[in-house]
């Protein structure tokens, strides 16, 4: 098994679930220059990371990976048995990739909408502020919580990869003291610690 990734985009969340589950895979690192050449589009045609090889099973995005190796090893209990606790698992899930993971975009990607450095400004600042409003409803549902649905899952990776994108962006999260508990819990666990090790991130 070998995964495709940008040292610190999205695919830290696939990486830290590889670790969780404790089997062997290898991680491949890839540049953003590599990932636009033929062979790589071979792969993924969209000429983006992550991409998941098993065996001659290729698979993108990042929520499709997650549930896979989730389903692919039920013994880490990363996606529960129970169907409202299925579909829970995949309602955050969701807000993580459609939500937070978006609206970071329009950040990562200003320079694709526009040349001005005016508009830029204004729109970094406005997505910004939307961030902080995604992220306060996630602090809301951390209350009282270890972890996004009560129990570990494939949420929990994804969640702490765009908490690092916020802090990376100065997105104003700071008084939101659940989450701030949530990334400390993710970043004394010894998963997270090896796929941050392994990107060259710790």
């Amino acid at each position: 098994m070998k995964l495709y990734y940008l040292p610190g985009a999205c695919p830290l969340a696939s990486h830290i679930v590889l670790e969780w589950i404790g089997k062997p895979y290898e991680a491949q690192p890839v540049g953003r220059d590599e990932i636009k050449q033929a062979p790589f589009l071979a792969l993924n045609p969209l000429g983006a990371v992550p991409v998941l090889e098993d065996g001659d099973f290729v698979l993108t995005q990042s929520g499709a990976i997650l549930e896979y190796l989730a389903e692919l090893h039920p013994e880490t209990a990363l996606m529960p048995d129970s169907l409202r606790e299925k579909a829970d698992t995949r309602r955050w899930l969701g807000f993580c990739n459609a939500d937070l993971h978006r609206t970071f975009a329009l950040i990562f990607g200003v320079g694709y909408y526009t040349d001005n450095a005016d508009f830029q400004h204004q729109l970094v600042a406005r997505t910004a502020a939307k961030l902080v409003q995604l992220f306060g409803v996630m602090d809301k549902q951390l209350e009282g919580k270890q972890w996004v649905t009560g129990k570990r899952s494939i949420v929990d990776p994804y969640l702490y990869t765009v908490l690092r994108w916020a802090h990376a962006k100065n997105v104003d999260i700071g008084n939101m003291k659940n989450l701030q508990a949530f990334a400390t819990r993710m970043d004394n666990d010894p998963g997270v610690r090896r796929a941050l090790s392994a990107q060259g991130l710790s």
